[in-house]
């Protein structure tokens, strides 16, 4: 008999920032860490850690890729506008939110998540010029009111960030903006962690990545005490 439960809840921890910030990979690193299990301290309620899921937005979803490739190819036949991309966003966090999250988050499960609510107001809002008001209009309906527990919001400069894309020797569409977009986004993710100090816990990116999963790390072990009582 298996000594496996069912969780009473999920949690969904989001990694965000701007192009080049390093979310990605130390989302990878997140995952390998709590997949190893090590960080788990068995209890009377159960022996074995939650299940852990690794997604990403745009495109946690078969539907979602599509939209993926849309709003990130640098080569369609005509400039995506800017309603277009927000209205896109939202369609991919709906199906997301919807098919994958919710029921995730249903069974136990801990999420891991590849950019969430806030990019779509630090890039659509801040960078773009959007109306956060109605940001966040688009937001509670896409999501039906689902918030991160925790993001971890990867901090480094805009101009680090980009020159760190262009290494890798392929720009997509929204890498392809101009500096000053990518600043203005940086200060949206300012402002957010700012209004949002309960959910949002800024790292300095700026440094190694062995230095930066340091901190992920510590951070995470945190929130993962208070949350399974570990």
């Amino acid at each position: 008999m298996s000594n496996k439960i069912a969780f009473p809840r999920g949690w969904l921890v989001v990694f965000e920032g701007v192009e080049g910030c390093g979310k990605t990979t130390q989302m990878k690193r997140s995952h390998d860490w709590l997949m190893q299990g090590d960080w788990w301290v068995p209890s009377a309620a159960s022996a074995s850690p939650p299940s852990i899921l690794a997604t990403r937005e745009p495109g946690g979803t078969e539907l979602g890729q599509g939209i993926r490739q849309l709003l990130l190819d640098p080569t369609l036949p005509e400039p995506m506008q800017d309603r277009t991309e927000l209205l896109l966003y939202a369609a991919d966090r709906a199906q997301h939110v919807e098919g994958m999250l919710k029921p995730e988050l249903a069974k136990g499960t801990l999420i891991l998540c590849d950019r969430y609510t806030d990019s779509t107001v630090a890039y659509q809002g801040y960078g773009r010029g959007f109306s956060l008001d109605l940001i966040d209009q688009l937001n509670q309906m896409s999501t039906a009111g689902l918030q991160s527990d925790l993001t971890l919001w990867l901090d480094v400069d805009a101009s680090i960030g980009l020159s760190r894309t262009h290494r890798r020797g392929f720009a997509d569409r929204m890498e392809q903006n101009a500096l000053e977009f990518h600043q203005r986004v940086q200060y949206g993710f300012g402002v957010i962690a700012k209004t949002n100090p309960h959910r949002v816990v800024q790292i300095d990116a700026n440094r190694p990545a062995e230095e930066v999963f340091a901190t992920v790390q510590a951070t995470l072990r945190q929130y993962l005490k208070q949350w399974y009582g570990i």
